[in-house]
């Protein structure tokens, strides 16, 4: 029986969902129509959840590990039953072909299946003193402390799994939290609070999911009560929060321009299938996406035909279609932007290989060579499916082309060569290095994130808990 979607979703505030108002409308964004409402917190709304949570601070930090583990496996037991309905949200309210949205459901319930086993894992540790002879007798034991109320903003392009990378490790450790979903794609995120509202065992206030306009953004952002700040977005929108965040520790996952290296001693056609797999996968709209190819000088033309022929064969269309590679863009405004950067570096110089037309917001699969480096479709985040092609002699070059960016989150190097390997992990400027892969390839149980403006601290369960609790310290003096 097909999955269908309601008409109208509530918010959750401090545990419950409510629906004032059904103000915010989220269109299928393949079809552009408006495919159901959902409520819209307001200034109000959004004190009371955060007010909640200051509340549910202490109960939250006293629930026991195995009742916070509880509650995680819950969640993981339930979207496992609500496999289909959660990938039909995902097609529907990100474009998200059916694929690429099955995926994400898979990740959604690995990592909150990783944060279950996490949440009895926090530990601490015994620490000898007496290093000289003033702290003779002294000993010294630490443990790891839930930070407070917690503030989250996810991002459109991962709906289900980047709200889970804040929500699943903030249940582990114990902090209580307040999310705004991105506005285009509030209806995974709204789907998880539906779950842990299922969870008895949480005080009140534990959880609050509000969506908001951009502007309601500021009291996630400003409010002193707030202890962690984690964000997953733009540069711009990320430092400029940073910025106005005051005194409370801030997370920022933001954007980046993904290179890959692809060696002369690489498997091409390994490598192709990654390629074009990092490039286009979900319209190229991932901070890790493939944006840059840089191709050494001996196979470049052969992997240029290659890349070039699998480029065309990728199919777009609707993303209910299992045979479809290539969905739409977030929307129209988005595609229209990456449209003009290519007409800019195509004016520029540039040589459009293949693709390069727009249909509303469907954008076909584009490779170009020839960008100059001043362009801004180099320069900047594509987020869309472009990737351009540039060729290399020496290994040591390819890795300063990599580097050329202001961005720094991931890296991918085809290579066989075990000396070329390390050398990468020395000389980039990039949170992750992934060998004979792309950067797009990502578990969610390792540390994610990245330098530069593509942000800073790390997610991926267990590095999260560690930026969500606080060290504390416990010195005792034997006599």
């Amino acid at each position: 029986m097909p999955v269908k979607l309601k008409s109208t979703y509530p918010l959750y505030l401090n545990n419950r969902a409510a629906q004032p108002n059904t103000d915010l409308a989220v269109t299928d964004k393949y079809t552009g129509e408006v495919a159901f409402r959902t409520a819209l917190a307001t200034p109000d709304i959004i004190e009371e959840g955060i007010a909640g949570a200051v509340r549910a601070t202490e109960p939250m930090a006293r629930l026991p590990a195995y009742e916070r583990q509880g509650v995680l496996q819950h969640c993981v037991d339930r979207f496992k039953a609500r496999f289909d309905e959660l990938a039909y949200a995902l097609c529907v309210e990100a474009g998200k072909p059916i694929r690429d949205a099955e995926g994400e459901v898979t990740r959604l319930i690995d990592t909150f299946r990783i944060a279950a086993e996490e949440s009895v894992r926090m530990t601490g540790e015994l620490q000898p003193l007496d290093i000289s002879p003033r702290a003779k007798g002294y000993m010294g034991i630490w443990k790891r402390v839930p930070i407070g109320p917690c503030s989250f903003i996810s991002p459109f392009n991962f709906p289900l799994n980047l709200a889970a990378h804040k929500i699943a490790p903030a249940i582990a450790v114990g902090c209580p939290f307040v999310m705004k979903p991105a506005s285009r794609t509030p209806l995974g995120a709204l789907i998880v609070g539906e779950v842990l509202a299922e969870c008895d065992v949480l005080p009140e206030g534990a959880f609050s999911i509000l969506p908001a306009h951009r502007d309601g953004a500021d009291m996630f952002t400003v409010d002193e009560r707030l202890k962690l700040l984690s964000f997953t977005g733009s540069p711009g929108v990320g430092w400029d929060l940073k910025a106005r965040a005051g005194k409370k520790k801030v997370v920022l996952e933001l954007g980046g321009n993904a290179a890959v290296v692809v060696d002369k001693d690489a498997d091409l056609a390994d490598a192709l299938e990654r390629v074009i797999f990092g490039a286009f996968y979900q319209s190229g709209q991932s901070c890790i996406g493939v944006q840059r190819i840089v191709i050494h000088e001996d196979v470049y033309d052969a992997f240029k035909a290659m890349l070039v022929k699998r480029a065309k064969s990728l199919v777009a269309g609707n993303p209910h279609d299992r045979k479809t590679f290539i969905g739409p863009m977030i929307d129209v405004k988005e595609a229209q932007r990456l449209d003009n950067w290519i007409e800019e570096a195509v004016e520029g110089g540039a040589t459009l290989l293949t693709g390069g037309k727009r249909d509303g917001a469907m954008l076909e699969a584009t490779l170009l060579e020839g960008v100059d480096r001043s362009a801004t479709l180099y320069r900047e985040e594509a987020f869309g499916p472009v990737a351009i092609l540039s060729r290399f002699s020496k290994f040591e070059d390819a890795l300063t082309e990599v580097n050329d960016s202001k961005f720094g989150l991931q890296a991918g190097i085809f290579t066989r060569d075990l000396f070329q390997m390390f050398d990468a992990w020395d000389r980039l400027e990039v949170g992750g290095i992934l060998v004979n892969d792309v950067p797009s390839f990502r578990v969610d149980n390792m540390p994610y994130g990245g330098v530069k403006d593509s942000g800073l601290g790390r997610e991926g369960v267990r590095f999260a808990m560690e930026d969500m609790t606080e060290i504390r310290n416990l010195v005792v003096r034997r006599r």
